[in-house]
């Protein structure tokens, strides 16, 4: 498996995790991530393509609709040191709210040049990244992408990314059932324009903390 390269592709998303703005996660490393539900769509078949780049699938001629977003961050304890080699999977509705599993019922056709599933193994600093899709809302929940964390030394972690500011948030049953406002607001991720990684693109910053086993 790749470690934040897509060398096939020609696009590296590890680059520079600083100059991405990750000099807060000290700071905030005290906070555990909050669990959360693995939910009902958790591939049951998982995709042939499952690197970290889910806007191209391999043999589809067309990206994914939607806007790209690169998701980077780090993973780390709850002392700010990092956590190396642990896999991080994760997977989400397509532009149309469907996700890659059998018993997603929505009607209409699912976007077949989005791979809906990803994964990635962390760097010797703890380092991630995704390049995906702005995630979407459908009926009952506000944009998420989930997030599944295991890997040694560590407890296996699953959680959910949200879009902050995302007006649905505020309906989110999932999302607001976690009381302790600071974990809460650990989950809400600023997706901003981040032209000098890619154009037309997004940027969002999500840090993990788990804990050791």
């Amino acid at each position: 498996m790749n470690r934040l390269s897509l060398s096939r592709r020609g696009l590296v998303l590890g680059g520079s995790i600083t100059a991405f703005g990750l000099s807060g996660v000290a700071a905030a490393a005290s906070v555990l991530t909050p669990r959360q539900s693995l939910g009902p769509y958790y591939p049951d078949r998982l995709p042939d393509d499952q690197d970290n780049d889910l806007v191209r699938v391999r043999g589809e001629t067309a990206r994914a609709m939607g806007q790209i977003a690169h998701v980077r961050g780090r993973l780390v304890l709850p002392d700010g040191s990092p956590v190396r080699d642990a896999r991080i999977e994760i997977w989400q509705c397509d532009a149309r709210g469907r996700y890659i599993h059998s018993a997603d019922a929505r009607r209409g056709p699912s976007d077949a040049g989005f791979q809906g599933y990803g994964q990635v193994q962390t760097t010797a600093d703890g380092g991630y990244g995704f390049r995906t899709i702005r995630p979407v809302a459908y009926p009952g929940r506000a944009p998420h992408i989930h997030f599944k964390i295991t890997g040694p030394g560590i407890r296996p972690l699953v959680t959910q990314m949200y879009v902050r500011d995302a007006p649905e948030n505020r309906r989110d049953s999932l999302l607001n059932r976690i009381r302790d406002r600071a974990q809460r607001d650990s989950l809400l991720v600023a997706f901003e324009p981040a032209p000098a990684i890619e154009e037309g693109a997004l940027a969002g910053q999500f840090d993990i903390v788990v804990a050791p086993a």
